[in-house]
């Protein structure tokens, strides 16, 4: 295989999959993988689910596409059951991840404008990762994914993560400002880092006192990733603005920003837009997402089956001299080492079977499929072990 005509943005393995079903994969020799990465959160309902592959079928038999110049009929079903979910009250359908924080970003400068800020600011916390446009560059943290980008826009403030204290201390020098804090639930790039509880708790009360938005990056963290259809509910809040993408389309490419009605009224005809966002392909396909969520329980799946994972890697690795900790929520774990082990993906997938990611160089990040059980647990545990016992004996 080669990838001559390909820019040199990834470094893929020299591996490649012509099969999925569930939570496993197939690679061109068919030899068989367990996916605990879902490719980074998207496929929450596994490869090739039945209801999913005939609605995507029927739907591309039907229509793709029309634009937004016309009501879209799936467009409006989506939102529909979003705003049921999530108790937001209307939604914006792009295209990405990234996308999507472009348009709350854009609620906020004009929430701020609103209030009569003239330059406002958006808080931002240390560690966190927004997207990779320009503006939500300078939204993320992390000099990897900054270098040689030079000066981006910088209309934001960053706080350390959950440190309550360390964000009063910038409300207090800032506070005239700030129009909104944009905040993911769980840091997922950055090592899967949880937020204390009562933080977001916290930062709803702030926002709510100060008139600020509180903008939720629930990409990776939303559709039931966590054991709650969005990890905000975790803590019995709402906030002003939400963003969706990942696991919305289960690898069909689609993101949401949703809001509370008056901050999704400060968008007017023209004052934001999408080629093709929310056309009736993507749509359909979420919407589809969603029942199969709901039918097959797995949002409750996600919260036992990844409490079961947690709890069995913790028993596992006690005492392993490679690893700091054993974090997560729902089916979004991280495993972090004491530093960096090469070649650590390859291992476990050449030799165990087993696709993992590892973020930030040294956390093992574990995001499989929200429709795995018990037997899948045992399995990612075993070859979890097996992974790190071989990386030693390659030191050895």
């Amino acid at each position: 295989m080669t990838t001559d005509c390909l820019m040199s943005t990834y470094k893929p393995l020299a591996l490649s999959f012509v099969r999925g079903l569930g939570a496993r994969l197939w690679d061109q020799a068919g030899r068989e993988y367990l996916d605990a990465v879902a490719g980074v959160a998207v496929t929450n309902v596994g490869h090739c689910h039945p209801l999913l592959v005939a609605a995507i079928s029927e739907q591309a038999g039907l229509l793709l596409h029309t634009s937004n110049l016309y009501s879209i009929d799936w467009q409006q079903r989506l939102a529909q059951k979003l705003t049921r979910l999530c108790g937001l009250d209307r939604a914006f359908f792009n295209n990405s991840g990234a996308e999507a924080n472009e348009t709350a970003l854009k609620l906020a400068r004009l929430h701020g404008w609103r209030k009569g800020i003239e330059q406002p600011l958006v808080v931002v916390m240390e560690n966190a990762f927004h997207g990779r446009t320009l503006g939500t560059l300078a939204a993320s943290d992390g000099p990897a994914v900054r270098l040689a980008y030079g000066a981006l826009p910088g209309d934001f403030v960053k706080a350390p993560f959950g440190d309550l204290p360390a964000f009063e201390r910038i409300c207090a020098q800032h506070g005239q400002r700030i129009a909104a804090v944009l905040v993911e639930p769980v840091q997922g790039e950055g090592g899967v880092q949880v937020a204390p509880k009562g933080y977001l708790q916290a930062l709803r009360e702030h926002c709510t006192r100060r008139n600020w938005l509180l903008m939720l990056d629930e990409i990776q963290t939303g559709m039931g990733r966590t054991g709650q259809w969005f990890a905000f509910q975790h803590e019995g809040i709402v906030p002003d603005v939400m963003t969706l993408a990942k696991g919305l389309g289960n690898g069909v490419p689609i993101g949401a920003c949703l809001a509370k009605a008056g901050a999704a009224d400060l968008f007017t005809p023209g004052s934001h837009g999408s080629t093709f966002g929310g056309n009736p392909l993507a749509c359909r396909a979420a919407c589809t997402v969603v029942d199969i969520i709901e039918q097959q329980g797995l949002v409750q799946n996600a919260r036992e089956q990844g409490l079961h994972l947690l709890e069995r890697l913790r028993e596992a690795l006690s005492g392993h001299p490679a690893v700091v900790a054993v974090r997560g929520l729902g089916l979004m774990i991280g495993i972090e080492l004491r530093k960096p082990i090469p070649d650590l993906v390859t291992l476990a997938a050449r030799d165990h079977g087993l696709l993992i990611n590892v973020t930030r160089g040294q956390t093992i990040r574990l995001l499989p499929p929200l429709i795995v059980g018990a037997a899948d647990v045992e399995a990612i545990v075993q070859g979890i072990a097996d992974t790190l016992k071989g990386a030693e004996d390659v030191r050895e």
